[in-house]
This record gives C-alpha cells, sequence and structure tokens, in this order.
C-alpha cells in the first residue's frame, strides 16, 4: 500500500519539527553551560570594591592605591585549629617621586607629611620606584598556612620585574620565587603576574623586587606570617605584636645612576643616610621667608610596663650593616629570620643586608620619650658619610615633643645593659659580643646538624683585579692602565666565577638547558687571573645534606658580604675571623687539624647570614625542597656583577611540574636555511607543543562547523514562524561562538 502525499509531508513536518526541537535543546543546553561558566567565572575572580573583609578576593587595581591595606582581612590574629584563608593583593609599581605635589606644604604642615600618595623620605627630592604609590610598600601579615595571591601589575615605562618573597621557601610551588632568569622570566612592562603560594615559614619577612636596583629605589615592603599559640614558642614573654621597623639606606639618586657612575667613572657606593619605614631626617629643609623645619620621623606608641615584640626588617641594598640601640631600654633578641632562638639580652643589636630580627622591650622606664638609633656601620661608617638615623619610642602620656638628649653619629656602648648581638667582623673568638653560632635554636636538632654531610663545598671570594669586559676593557682601559684609584674597579666572584644566566630561566624550561651549559670551579681553569663568567651551578642529590664553607679572603677591603639562600634556611653552626686575610687552602687545613669547633646541638637556623672579612662562616642545610635555588651577596651593586652562584637541587624529573601556559621568554634568531621560501625561525622562547597544537586546530574546527549549522538554523528559522525569542537566542549563542573562534584563533 502506497503513502499518501500527505502522510510525507505531515513526516517531513514531524521530522523536522523534532530537528527544530532537539536544535532548540542543543541551543538552550550550550546557552545554559555558557551561562553556569559566566557564573562560575565571575564568583572565582569577585572585584571587591568595599571596604568589609576585602582580600579575600582579588583586589580592583583602580583602588589598590587608596585603600587601608591595615584592614586586610587576613591580617588577623591567629587561632589554634582555624582554617587557612585565600589572601588577595594587588601590586601597582610605578615610577614615582619623593616629595611630590602629593605632599602639599610637608614638612612645615606635618599633616600634610601623612597624605595619600605623599612619600616624604628625608625630604630630599628624587625618583623612585614604588608599589601603590607607598614606600615601604604595603604590608602582608598573614596567618602560617593561609595562602598568598598577589596581581604583580607593571606600569613601568620600559623596565622589568619580579617579586621574591624573602623567607618563604616554596615547597612545591618554586616557580613563585620571584628569581629572573632561574624561577621564572622577567614581568614586562604592561604585564600581569599572579604570585600564587602557601605562607609556609612563620616569622618576620619581607618582599622585594629581585630585579636590578628597584630594591634600592623603594620596592619593598614587610611579609609578617604570624602563628596560633600553640606554636608559638615565646608567647608568654610579650603582651603586643604590632611595631615593624623596616630599615633602608637611602641615596638620593636611582640606584642605576649611583651603580653606573661608580663602576663606570669615579662616582662612589656610599649611601649617606638611613630610613625607618619609609621616614627619616637628613638636613632642615628651609621654606618661604628662611623658615626651617624637620621632616617627620617614625614614632612607635607604647604603654607603660608592658612588653613589645619589634620585627626588625633589613631591605638595604649597599653594604651598609645597620647597628640598633634604644636609649635606657634592654633588647631581648627572640628571634632571627623567622626562627625563634632561646631570649638574649643584649645592649644593641647589628642587622645586615636581607636579614630580619624580632626583639622584644620591656617598657619599664619613666614615662617619657626615648631615641631608638640606627648606625651605618662599614661603608656607611665616620670614615665616609656617617649615615644614622632615629626614631621614637614614646611613652603614652608622655609630652608630644622629642628626647633632649643629643643625637649625633657617635655612640658609647654601654655593656650594663648586655653585649652587643652579631658585632660586625666578629666570630666565636669575641668575648664582648655575641656572633650567631652563639644563639640557641628552639627547634629540636634535624639531619642537617646531626649527620655527616653529603657533600662540602669550599665558596671563597673576595674583590679582584682583573680586566672584568663589562668595566675595564682589556688593551683600552683594563684595570692596570686606569690610573685613578677612584676608578679601579676590583669584581667580587665566587671561586672566581661570575655568574652570567641564561636567556630563559632554568626551572621552567629546564628541557632547554645544554648538556655543557653549567660551570663551577672543577670545570674551568686560569680564572685566578683572568675573567671567568659562566651559569655557575653546584649539583646536588635530594635528600643530601650539605655543607657550605663561606671564606671572604679579606684582601684589598675591610669589607662584609652577607649571603642569602633561596628555598631554604640552613644552620649556622660555625664563625670566625682569623686575621687581615685568609685563604681557602688555610680554611682547609685548619679543618684538618681540627682547630674549626662546628657548635651543632640547637645551631640556629636562618637564611642570612654574615661572614666575617679574613674568615670564614660554615652553615649546613637538608636538600629536601627539588629546583635551582640562588645563593648570593645580598648587596646589590655586588649580585648584579655576578656574586652568586645556584643549588641544583634534585634532577630534573624531580622537580615540580610546570605550571600550565607558563610564561617563556628567550632568544630569538632568524636563520639560514630556506624551506620552500620560508625562513626557518628557531625560538627558545615560544615552543608550540605539537599535539596541544593540534587540539587548538580541532576546536576551531568544531566551533567554525557549530556556527555554520547555526547560520543555516537561523535561516530556517527566519523562513518559519519561529518566534523572535528563539532567533534571539540563536543570534546570542552565534556571537558567542563567532567571539570564541576569534580569541582561540589569536
Amino acid at each position: 500500500m502506497g503513502i499518501s502525499p500527505f502522510s510525507m509531508i505531515l513526516t517531513t513536518v514531524l521530522d523536522l519539527s523534532s530537528i527544530l526541537s532537539r536544535t532548540r535543546m542543543i541551543i538552550w543546553n550550550v546557552f545554559l553551560i555558557s551561562l553556569q561558566l559566566i557564573i562560575h567565572e565571575s564568583r572565582s575572580e569577585i572585584i571587591i570594591t568595599a571596604y568589609d573583609d576585602f582580600g579575600l578576593s582579588p583586589i580592583d587595581p583602580e583602588i589598590a592605591d587608596v585603600i587601608d591595606w591595615k584592614r586586610h582581612a587576613c591580617r588577623r590574629t591567629c587561632k589554634d585549629g582555624a582554617a587557612p584563608l585565600d589572601c588577595y593583593y594587588t601590586f601597582k609599581l610605578e615610577f614615582y617621586y619623593a616629595m611630590s605635589k602629593a605632599c602639599y606644604n610637608c614638612p612645615f604642615n606635618i599633616t600634610d607629611c601623612f597624605r595619600p600618595h605623599c612619600i616624604p623620605a628625608d625630604g630630599i627630592k628624587r625618583s623612585l620606584l614604588v608599589v601603590n604609590r607607598q614606600m615601604p610598600g604595603p604590608a602582608i601579615e598573614v596567618c602560617q598556612g593561609d595562602r598568598i595571591i598577589v596581581d604583580m601589575i607593571n606600569l613601568l615605562h620600559s623596565e622589568s620585574t619580579t617579586m621574591h618573597w624573602h623567607g618563604q621557601h616554596h615547597l612545591a610551588t618554586p616557580y613563585m620565587d620571584g628569581v629572573p632568569y632561574v624561577s621564572q622570566c622577567p614581568i614586562p612592562p604592561g604585564a600581569t603576574f599572579r604570585y600564587n603560594y602557601i605562607a609556609s615559614e612563620a616569622g618576620t619577612h619581607f618582599w622585594h623586587s629581585h630585579i636590578g636596583f628597584q630594591r634600592g629605589d623603594g620596592v619593598f615592603g614587610s611579609l609578617i606570617v604570624r602563628v596560633p599559640p600553640k606554636v608559638n614558642w615565646h608567647k608568654d614573654l610579650y603582651d603586643y605584636d604590632e611595631h615593624i621597623l623596616v630599615v633602608a639606606d637611602w641615596v638620593h639618586e636611582l640606584g642605576l645612576t649611583k651603580f653606573l657612575a661608580h663602576h663606570h667613572s669615579d662616582g662612589h657606593n656610599k649611601a649617606p643616610n638611613l630610613l625607618i619605614n619609609g621616614l627619616g631626617r637628613f638636613i632642615a629643609i628651609e621654606g618661604e621667608n628662611k623658615t626651617l623645619a624637620e621632616m617627620p620621623i617614625s614614632t612607635f606608641v607604647v604603654k607603660s610596663n608592658f612588653r613589645y615584640r619589634f620585627r626588625l626588617i633589613n631591605a638595604e641594598f649597599l653594604n651598609c650593616p645597620i647597628e640598633i640601640s634604644v636609649d635606657n631600654h634592654t633588647l631581648y633578641v627572640i628571634s632571627s629570620d623567622g626562627r625563634d632562638v632561646g631570649p638574649i639580652q643584649a645592649e644593641s643589636l647589628v642587622s645586615y643586608a636581607g636579614e630580619r630580627f624580632d626583639f622584644i622591650i620591656e617598657m619599664d622606664q619613666p614615662v617619657d620619650n626615648y631615641w631608638m638609633r640606627f648606625r651605618g656601620l662599614m661603608d656607611c661608617d665616620e670614615r665616609f658619610l656617617s649615615a644614622y638615623q632615629v626614631a621614637l619610642l614614646r611613652y603614652e602620656g608622655a609630652p608630644e615633643e622629642e628626647p633632649a638628649v643629643e643625637v649625633t653619629y657617635n655612640r658609647v656602648q654601654n655593656d650594663s645593659y648586655g653585649l652587643q648581638v652579631n658585632a660586625l667582623n666578629k666570630g666565636i673568638e669575641s668575648n664582648n659580643s655575641i656572633s650567631i653560632p652563639m644563639l640557641i635554636a628552639m627547634d629540636d636538632d634535624d639531619v642537617s646538624n646531626t649527620k655527616e654531610p653529603d657533600y662540602q663545598f669550599y665558596i671563597s671570594y673576595d674583590f679582584y683585579g682583573k680586566d672584568n669586559p663589562h668595566f675595564n676593557r682589556k688593551n683600552l682601559y683594563g684595570f692596570h692602565q686606569v690610573k685613578d684609584i677612584r676608578q679601579k674597579l676590583f669584581t667580587p666572584q665566587l671561586n672566581h666565577i661570575s655568574m652570567k644566566l641564561p636567556s630563559f630561566p632554568l626551572m621552567p624550561e629546564r628541557n632547554l638547558i645544554k648538556p655543557n651549559q653549567f660551570c663551577n670551579s672543577s670545570t674551568v681553569e686560569g680564572c685566578e687571573s683572568d675573567y671567568c663568567a659562566c651559569t655557575h651551578v653546584l649539583q646536588v642529590k635530594i635528600n643530601s645534606v650539605v655543607e657550605l664553607i663561606l671564606i671572604d679572603e679579606g684582601v684589598p677591603y675591610d669589607a662584609n658580604h652577607p649571603f642569602h639562600l633561596h628555598g631554604y634556611q640552613f644552620r649556622v653552626v660555625a664563625m670566625e675571623k682569623i686575621g687581615s686575610n685568609i685563604t681557602a687552602a688555610k680554611v682547609k687545613e685548619l679543618d684538618k687539624q681540627g682547630l674549626i669547633n662546628r657548635r651543632l646541638t640547637r645551631a640556629p637556623l636562618k637564611d642570612t647570614v654574615t661572614v666575617p672579612d679574613g674568615g670564614y662562616t660554615i652553615v649546613r642545610f637538608h636538600a629536601d625542597n627539588p629546583g635551582y635555588w640562588l645563593v648570593f651577596c645580598h648587596i646589590e651593586f655586588h649580585a648584579e656583577i655576578g656574586m652568586a652562584l645556584i643549588f641544583k637541587v634534585g634532577e630534573n624529573e624531580e622537580m615540580p611540574p610546570v605550571p600550565r601556559n607558563f610564561p617563556k621568554c628567550g632568544d630569538w634568531k632568524l636563520t639560514d636555511d630556506q624551506n620552500e621560501g620560508n625562513s626557518e625561525i628557531t625560538t627558545n622562547s615560544t615552543t608550540i607543543d605539537k599535539e596541544e597544537s593540534e587540539e587548538h586546530n580541532h576546536l576551531i574546527d568544531r566551533l567554525d562547523h557549530l556556527l555554520k549549522y547555526l547560520e543555516q538554523l537561523l535561516k530556517l528559522q527566519m523562513k518559519s514562524s519561529a518566534s523572535n525569542s528563539s532567533i534571539t537566542l540563536i543570534l546570542f549563542v552565534a556571537c558567542i561562538l563567532s567571539s570564541v573562534i576569534r580569541a582561540r584563533s589569536l
């Protein structure tokens, strides 16, 4: 029996209706999925524009430099058993100016000095680099275990940057360490890089730029990781924990300008002044009618008969150790570099670039105002520019005036309050100071100081008179050709090698490392007389114990170098000054004769330590954090010309996987080889995985096919009696697909 035309038409209509119905269902499903994705993305990136609990989601960059960061939700009392928080910060780095128009009539109207965006410094106008128009930059204050998430926005005109979280070890997140060409590519101008890591290391730390001289120009801030009462060794020794002291040596020009003048001409490398929390005095400021006014200084208000914990951060960039003392008060040192030690009574304390110390002061003196004195040593001492600064310790109820006691660079030490801790160029041989190995760690012993080292490295250094081609071009103006002593540049090197980093970051792009990429003292020759520069790497196995013997030969200068190790803390087991100078061979001989005393039991844990000039410091660490980790002199003028080396811990495959879509960089050259008229392009920076490329193209094809299908469907709907809502929906989805295709094809 045949099928009637009417039945055929009816069947076709029903089939078409079914197709349209299924199509509408598909479209609605696509729409709902898209809507869900939009809602999910919106919920994960909520921009907070109010102050209520701000910091628990990303902060709008538009308000990052006007909000009060002290009201951040993560700045709280840490409680036992409390859940960790995700703590968001937005950092905008830009060029700025001290004593700008934002300061109005500062210091003649002292309140103007504290207006938003006013950076008074010491009253001398100069260019700056700052985060969120603050100096120091925003304080990060969290509880141990919190996740710190920082959107670093580079608004500089032409400079790149990175940010290092000094004191955080980044176990499992080594790509967040912030070292250019080691853990990441520099962040170019206009770009944003999100740092994301767990605040695992408790204590007093700080963040700072790790490129060029940006730290010295103002790019630094405190990073405080507090702990709940159960794991706070010293909670019963103090009543208040609210005062942070960030010390910086201060020059009146950009660090790059000073560096170039010193390394290419007769400019000096000395700092004329110090700042405490971004404030200080240098000279009286002259206003209209010859009136004079003093710049404001940092003031710390305390209550009588209470005990206060102070957190000291040394953010300096030059060779300027700082001596800290407080008139009529004793310091009780309880922590260094975030690790607690048994309380030590001190008359004064010396801190080197990169170090942090916590100390307690008992407010047991008559209600009054007292000077907190900060005195520069070494390149800041009376032989040069006598850099010093003061802050004010003010008891509640004291008059708002300054102490009548005179302030000068010179200070008489009063041993009745105790000895000096961490004295300049002194070790355990000194009877009138307390050196770092004499401190007692609150932490139990571990494999780093109970097991015999698997590796022992002697790292000697000094300033050497060589033809460093960057500053002394051989046969043109070589080192020995320059007659003016002010223009003779000695090169600081570790084991006679200057660090030369590759054009790509070692850790995330380790697949590009060549077999002969690295060097050390066992692979190079003739470097004692000739200038050698290469990628200086010491390789150790995972979970090994490593001992470093740092030796300051001390020949041309009476200098001092603080060394900082990334990714780890170490035990400081020995420190001694031998004489005016020393050699690695002499130290080895002393060790062979058993004349070096390693104090292993409860040896203090640190990540930054000084070495006496003409002496040695010995440290040990447990290499349980795989990756590439920098160890270097924390004086910028030395680090920038190669006074550094890298520890490669573990094999490449033992290191954590590289984050997805992590930025790449490197060299690019057009090769001479031609392939059917097209130049073959080789690059270290943009290596597109073949499978990812095929998947990318396949997705675009599918989306393009779906878009064509929707176009056909739209024509069909317009010819039919479809509702306006159906047509609108199809147009909406088509627009979404078109936008996705364009975005994916870029």
